[in-house]
C-alpha cells in the first residue's frame, strides 16, 4: 500500500548497484507528457485512465522499453499495483514479489515525512487513495506475494537490509 516503504527499500538496493524501474514515476512521467501537474488527484485519475484506454496492465506497459533497454539481470521494479501488471512482467522474465506490510498510521506518517507533491496532505486524501489502490486490486500481488516484510517498527537500515536478505535468498 502506498507509504508502507517500497521506494525507501528502492532507493537503498539502488545504492547497494541494483536497478530500480518506478512504476508512479512511469505514470508521473505520462502526466508531464501530458502537462498535469503531479498531484495525488490528478497522478490518480490519470492512472485508471490509462487503465481504461489500455488495459489493466498498462502502467507495467508504460516500463517496458526501461526494461529492454536494461543491461541488468535483475531489475527490482518498485510499485507493481495489480496481476495484470505482473502478468506483462512475466513476459520478460522471472518476478517475485515482496510486500512490504505497514499500518494505515505508520503509512500516513512516512508519507507526511516523504512530502512528494502526489502524497496525501490529509488523513481523508489518504484515506481516498487508499480506496483507489484497493480499486485496482493492489491487494492480490500482496496476497499473493512471495515474502512479506512488516514495516512498522523498523528502521530505515533495517528494513533495506531485511529487503536485501529476501532478494539474496532468491537469487540462490
Amino acid at each position: 500500500m502506498p507509504g508502507a516503504g517500497k521506494s525507501t527499500i528502492a532507493d537503498g538496493l539502488k545504492s547497494k548497484g541494483y536497478e530500480i524501474i518506478n512504476m508512479g514515476n512511469a505514470v508521473r512521467t505520462e502526466a508531464k507528457r501530458k502537462n498535469l501537474e503531479p498531484t495525488g488527484p490528478n497522478l490518480g485519475k490519470l492512472m485508471l485512465e490509462l487503465r481504461e484506454k489500455n488495459g489493466p496492465g498498462a502502467v507495467a506497459k508504460l516500463v517496458k522499453p526501461e526494461i529492454e533497454n536494461s543491461k541488468s539481470n535483475i531489475i527490482i521494479i518498485d510499485g507493481i499495483r495489480s496481476s495484470p501488471e505482473i502478468e506483462v512482467l512475466k513476459k520478460f522474465g522471472k518476478v517475485k514479489l515482496l510486500a512490504i506490510h505497514a499500518s494505515t498510521d505508520t503509512r500516513f506518517g512516512f508519507l507526511q515525512i516523504r512530502g512528494r507533491s502526489d502524497d496525501p496532505k490529509t488523513k481523508e486524501n489518504f484515506e481516498e487513495r487508499d480506496t483507489r489502490e484497493l480499486g485496482v486490486g493492489i491487494s492480490n500481488p500482496i496476497a499473493l506475494s512471495d515474502d512479506a516484510i512488516s514495516n512498522n517498527n523498523l528502521t530505515k537500515e533495517e528494513l533495506i537490509d531485511l529487503s536485501i536478505k529476501k532478494i539474496e535468498e532468491w537469487l540462490k
